[in-house]
């Protein structure tokens, strides 16, 4: 009797694990969903990364300008590498936008 009772528990607890599962909705909802909640962060993000490549411009322009005053012989060196950063940050905001189709 009582191994007959451990097995009704047995499927029975395992028909409803299986009945459950047969409700669940496909994959493609949720990729929608996760997709759709990508899409709201993109704009947010492309400001917050010009934004910051604005802060390191303003940063790297009073750098430049000061070793420029101080007849530094590197300035060369130094707008170079300010620059390339501040064009790097801006072009990723707009690679962002671009990939995620905004």
């Amino acid at each position: 009797m009582r191994v007959k009772t451990s097995r009704f528990l047995v499927l029975a607890s395992a028909f409803c694990l299986f009945a459950e599962r047969s409700f669940a909705q496909g994959g493609t909802v949720g990729i929608d969903a996760a997709t759709s909640s990508l899409n709201t962060y993109v704009d947010p993000l492309s400001t917050l990364i010009l934004s910051i490549g604005a802060v390191v411009g303003l940063i790297g322009g009073i750098r430049v300008y000061i070793k420029w005053n101080s007849g530094d012989n590197d300035v060369n060196k130094e707008l170079m590498s300010w620059g390339g950063s501040c064009l790097f940050l801006i072009l990723v905001s707009v690679v962002i936008k671009a990939f995620f189709g905004v």
